[in-house]
C-alpha cells in the first residue's frame, strides 16, 4: 500500500469538525472509533445473524455481493460477486435475473453512467474499468492501480484509482489523463460541474473540475475519522460516510464547499445510495443489519426510521424512479428488494 503522496492537515481539521471498503470479522462497534496512528483505511464492521425475515423480496445473487446501482429507466439493478467475479443484473420489479455478465477482476463498486446506462465497474483486481451495457455488452479501459470506485460527468468517466492514489480520466474508452489525489482515494462523485474524491486513508475530501482531461484540485478538507463512501444528495449537497465515526458528514458545494452538518448515526455506516429527488441519501449500517435515510432537503439534516436489511448490508442501491431499494448481503449471497414506507 502506497502511504505517502501528499500531506494534509486533516488531523488538525478533523478534531475541530468533531468539537463543533473490504469485509471484515471484528466484533460489532459500541461507538465511534478514534483516528488510527498511522492513519489507516476503515472497514466495515460484521453484523450478528439477523432475527426473523427481512421485509421485501430476497434475490440470490452469488458469492460476496459488494456493489449495487439501479438504472431507473430499466429498473434494473447491477451488483458485483467476487467469486467468480461477475456483474448480475437483476429487474427489481421481479426478482428476476437477467444477465450475469463476466469481469475481468473483483469489484467492490457499481455506479451508473446515466440512465439507461452503461454500468461503472473498477475490476480491481485487473487494474481495469468495465463499462456494461444493459444487454450485457461491455468496453474495457486499462486505467491505475487497484481502481476503486468510478463516475461519470458529461463524456468523461473518473476512476479512483485506490493504491495509485490518482485519478483516471476516462473518454471514448481511452485512459486520458491519471491526476495525482490525496492518498488511498475510495469514493468518487459528480456534484453539479465538478469531481468529488474521498481519501481514506488521508480523512479528507476535495473537488476537481469536469470539464477537462487533467484536473487540479483546490485543496482537500478533513471528512471525518475515517471516511469511504460518498454520494450525491439534493441542492449540490455531498454525503460521506465516515465508517470509522458511526456518522454521516455532509458538505454544501453552492456556492463553495464547506462543511455543512455531522449526523450520528449509531452504527457503522459503509454503503450509500443519493436519491436528491427525494431530498435525501440511504445508508447502510453494517453491524445492524440496517438501512436508514437521511433527509437534506431542509436546513437540518434528519435522520428517519431505519429498514431491517439482510445481514451484512454493504452496499445498497436506489431506483431513484420508484423508491425502490436494493441491499447487497455480503454474508448471505443475496440482493433485498424492498420499498420503503412513504
Amino acid at each position: 500500500m502506497r502511504t505517502a503522496v501528499r500531506a494534509t492537515g486533516a488531523g488538525l481539521a478533523i478534531a475541530a469538525l468533531l468539537a463543533g471498503c473490504g469485509g471484515s470479522d471484528a466484533k460489532p462497534a459500541s461507538g465511534p472509533k478514534p483516528q488510527l496512528d498511522p492513519p489507516r483505511a476503515a472497514e466495515p464492521v460484521a453484523a450478528p445473524p439477523v432475527k426473523g425475515t427481512p421485509p421485501g423480496r430476497s434475490v440470490e445473487v452469488g458469492a460476496k455481493p459488494e456493489g449495487v446501482a439501479v438504472d431507473p429507466r430499466s429498473h434494473v439493478a447491477a451488483v458485483a460477486v467476487q467469486s467468480p467475479p461477475v456483474l448480475v443484473l437483476v429487474d427489481t420489479r421481479t426478482g428476476a435475473v437477467r444477465r450475469r455478465v463476466r469481469l475481468p477482476g473483483t469489484a467492490r463498486h457499481v455506479s451508473l453512467a446515466q440512465p439507461g446506462g452503461p454500468f461503472l465497474v473498477p475490476a480491481e483486481t485487473a487494474n481495469a474499468l468495465v463499462e456494461v451495457g444493459l444487454d450485457g455488452s461491455t468496453r474495457t479501459t486499462r486505467v491505475g492501480d487497484h481502481p476503486h470506485d468510478a463516475t461519470a460527468l458529461g463524456d468523461r468517466l473518473y476512476v479512483v484509482d485506490e493504491f495509485g492514489s490518482t485519478l483516471s480520466v476516462v473518454r471514448d474508452g481511452r485512459l486520458r489523463a491519471q491526476v495525482p489525489v490525496d492518498v488511498q482515494p475510495g469514493g468518487v462523485t459528480a456534484v453539479g460541474d465538478q469531481i468529488a474524491v474521498v481519501g481514506v486513508q488521508s480523512y479528507t475530501l476535495e473537488l476537481y473540475p469536469g470539464d477537462r482531461d487533467d484536473p487540479r484540485g483546490e485543496g482537500s478538507r478533513s471528512a471525518g475519522l475515517g471516511p469511504s463512501h460518498v454520494v450525491t444528495g439534493p441542492a449540490g449537497r455531498l454525503a460521506i460516510a465516515d465508517t470509522r465515526g458511526q456518522a454521516l458528514i455532509v458538505f454544501d458545494t453552492r456556492p463553495r464547499l464547506r462543511f455543512r452538518a455531522r449526523v450520528p448515526l449509531g452504527g457503522t455506516p459503509v454503503g450509500l445510495a443519493g436519491e436528491p429527488g427525494r431530498g435525501r441519501v440511504w445508508v447502510a449500517l453494517s453491524e445492524r443489519n440496517e438501512v436508514v435515510p437521511v433527509d437534506l432537503s431542509g436546513a437540518k439534516a434528519v435522520k428517519g426510521e431505519p429498514i431491517a436489511t439482510v445481514r451484512n448490508p454493504f452496499s445498497v442501491g436506489v431506483d431513484t424512479a420508484t423508491g425502490r431499494l436494493a441491499i447487497a448481503s455480503r454474508t448471505e449471497g443475496t440482493l433485498q428488494l424492498v420499498d420503503p414506507q412513504r
